[in-house]
């Protein structure tokens, strides 16, 4: 890999996000998401789930606070590692853990999005907040560093001895994420410190060394938050504990059988049994995303960056392989991924149905997460193209429009007597939800909308580049001159982009402009600009890789007009997705469409959209958020009625089908479900 390839996201001190599509998105978690979650972590949401994540943290500093003050004499009590069930009565529960073993990741998540939310949005009143909980969660710190209520308030000679399933680690991920963003957003260092004081104590349990513990996450997620950790404090200590993790995960004899002995299940094979928790084989190994989608993402994105950092060949070659097959053969068009609700899982190569899909909103907020990381060791609109596919689509279905319901699985495809009849789609919602016992969609939304300008832009030495189209203002410095670089777009509904230069002296770099893969033709400055594929200097411009780059001695005022048209395209599926043969969906520039029953009434399955159809597109609104919708001269079948009688029968005799004509609507599949419970489909039958 070449070293000068490589780049980083900009600060997002740096950045101020004024895009009026992503801004609204931004002020709702704001606004909303925020302030909803830390009532929801306190347990003062009526008739939703209690998480406890704010109350074990205060019966673990409780604990601590006991064990200071009695020292040897303090016994505390031992309480089972398992479940509890909860007491009528909220008012009495005892000293105890409750709630999911990872709750703790909810504040962590929390406090992330509270973090990024800061550096876009000062708010002392939140910053305050914020401060007292972080002062809530160190309280509960044991004296060796280590950091999880489950175990400090149940049984603290258990700590480390279920990787598999309990968490530890991921928690700890987690909280690093979140103590290094609020870190940079306010200066504070009191979280980052005791996260820092957590990954020493995980480094002395964990490595090579004769002694230690050759284990790795159950559920990943401290790979890439060690990098980061180690981005920002320099220890390559941290570097070096991602990467044993990355080297042993998967390696023979397996952990997780030594681990916890007597629940290995004999007669079963053994790579199946941990293709769940992507350990099946050594990650340079593997070339096919399966199991949990969340977690193999997660994995995913922390191998994509300890490849960059350590050159290492074989890692970004399984990274790239991985994308490949996930991105090539497993995702949706809306960029979701996980197509089975049995364990949340991959299922086998082009196996997508729609009407069981589970496409956990957390599962493409990482699949963000990786492509990003991909981005950083190469410019490849592949890579940015995806990502913008799974955040206009499979990412933002799992808010509603006003910020306020959720969902955790995005179906492309809903009956809504199906999700309450039919076991097999039970997991599958007909409208959102106002939260989770086991909450990791919303804050998981929280912290990448509240970051999204990271994900928009990268840079390195001497070239920023513009993965995705938001307007924004940047303050960037090539060469010891400053550049002030002001973004305009139109995105998601119009493809027109200024970019305005504002310098105090005249500077050298390079402009690198994704092109998006929806686009057949662009402009620059009203000329048709450098083909896809082009080589070839015209006028400082050249293409790779799916970007265009523009090196210039740039001046005081200079300004790009650029102008990606967005033309509706009906999509087909590979044939091998069997479940799609004989559809077609709808997409505009980066939205993907979606027929609801609000527009088009019942029995969506009637409706056919014929090869030739003409098709129209007007400015419109959903519930008053401003979009573009779209329509086309389409058909519906008939009801079955024998000899213009009412009776019907189940079966019959094949004969010509009847259609009537009809005026088929569609609107951005990120906003359905907000009508109200009703129908919902994303391929449409052809004729």
């Amino acid at each position: 890999m070449d070293q000068k390839e490589y780049s980083s996201p900009l600060s997002l001190r740096k950045v101020q996000v004024t895009d009026e599509f992503w801004k609204n998105e931004m002020e709702l978690v704001r606004k909303e998401v925020i302030p909803y979650q830390w009532e929801a972590l306190n347990d003062r949401i009526p008739d939703a789930d209690p998480s406890f994540s704010m109350r074990n943290f205060r019966v673990a500093g409780r604990i601590n606070e006991k064990r200071r003050a009695e020292g040897d004499a303090y016994r505390p009590v031992k309480w089972p590692l398992q479940f509890q069930p909860l007491p009528e009565d909220m008012d009495h529960l005892e000293e105890r853990f409750y709630g999911c073993l990872f709750q703790d990741s909810d504040f962590s998540k929390w406090i992330e999005a509270v973090g990024y939310s800061l550096t876009q949005q000062p708010d002392a009143e939140l910053e305050a907040t914020a401060d007292e909980a972080i002062d809530i969660v160190c309280a509960a710190q044991l004296e060796n560093g280590y950091l999880d209520t489950y175990y400090i308030i149940s049984d603290q000679n258990q700590i480390f001895t279920n990787l598999r399933d309990n968490h530890e680690l991921y928690c700890f991920g987690h909280l690093t994420e979140g103590a290094v963003a609020y870190y940079q957003a306010t200066g504070k260092d009191k979280l980052l410190k005791a996260a820092e004081r957590y990954a020493d104590y995980i480094f002395s349990c964990f490595g090579p060394e004769e002694g230690k513990k050759k284990g790795y996450p159950g559920h990943e997620i401290a790979e890439m938050a060690l990098v980061r950790l180690y981005e920002q404090t320099g220890e390559e200590k941290y570097l070096e504990l991602s990467r044993f993790f990355l080297d042993q995960r998967g390696t023979r004899p397996y952990y997780f059988d030594q681990e916890q002995p007597d629940r290995v299940k004999k007669g079963h094979e053994e790579e199946l049994r941990y293709a769940y928790h992507q350990a099946h084989l050594p990650v340079r190994q593997q070339d096919e995303a399966v199991g949990h989608a969340v977690r193999a993402v997660y994995l995913y994105s922390g191998m994509a960056d300890v490849a960059r950092l350590t050159g290492d060949e074989s890692l970004y070659a399984a990274c790239e392989r991985l994308w490949d097959n996930m991105t090539q053969k497993k995702m949706y068009i809306t960029g979701g991924i996980g197509a089975t609700h049995m364990g949340e899982a991959f299922s086998f190569n082009y196996d997508l149905p729609n009407d069981t899909a589970y496409a956990e909103t957390c599962a493409s907020i990482g699949l963000v997460f990786f492509a990003r990381r991909m981005l950083q060791i190469r410019a490849d609109s592949r890579y940015a193209d995806v990502m913008e596919r799974a955040l206009y689509n499979g990412v933002l279905s799992g808010m509603a429009l006003d910020g306020k319901s959720f969902f955790y699985v995005n179906p492309l495809e809903s009956l809504p007597e199906a999700c309450h009849k039919d076991e097999r789609k039970f997991h599958v919602k007909p409208v959102r939800q106002k939260w989770f016992g086991c909450a990791c969609c919303p804050p998981n939304l929280a912290r990448l909308i509240s970051s999204i300008a990271s994900y928009a832009y990268t840079r390195s030495e001497d070239t920023l580049y513009v993965h995705l189209y938001m307007g924004s203002v940047l303050e960037c410095e090539f060469g010891g001159k400053k550049a002030d670089i002001r973004i305009t777009s139109g995105f998601p509904w119009n493809g027109r982009v200024s970019v305005q230069l504002k310098l105090d002296e005249e500077s050298e770099f390079t402009l690198a402009l994704r092109l998006p893969g929806w686009c057949e033709g662009y402009t620059v400055n009203g000329k048709p600009g450098p083909g896809k594929a082009s080589e070839a200097a015209e006028e400082g411009m050249t293409v790779k890789d799916g970007y265009l780059y523009l090196r210039r001695s740039w001046k005081d005022g200079d300004s790009l007009e650029l102008d990606f048209p967005m033309n509706v395209r009906v999509m087909e599926a590979d044939g091998r997705v069997r479940e799609d043969a004989g559809k077609a969906a709808v997409t505009r520039g980066p939205v993907v469409y979606c027929m609801e029953e609000a527009d088009n009434g019942r029995a969506l399955h009637r409706y056919l959209l014929p090869f030739d159809t003409q098709i129209t597109e007007e400015k419109s609104d959903v519930l008053g958020v401003p979009v573009v919708k779209v329509f086309a001269d389409g058909l519906r079948q008939k009801e079955d009625a024998q000899d213009g009688g009412s009776r019907t029968e189940l079966y019959h005799e094949r004969r010509r089908t009847e259609y009537e004509k009809v005026k088929l609507a569609f609107i951005p599949y990120f906003a359905w479900a907000n009508r109200g419970e009703g129908e919902m489909q994303v391929f449409v039958r052809e004729k």
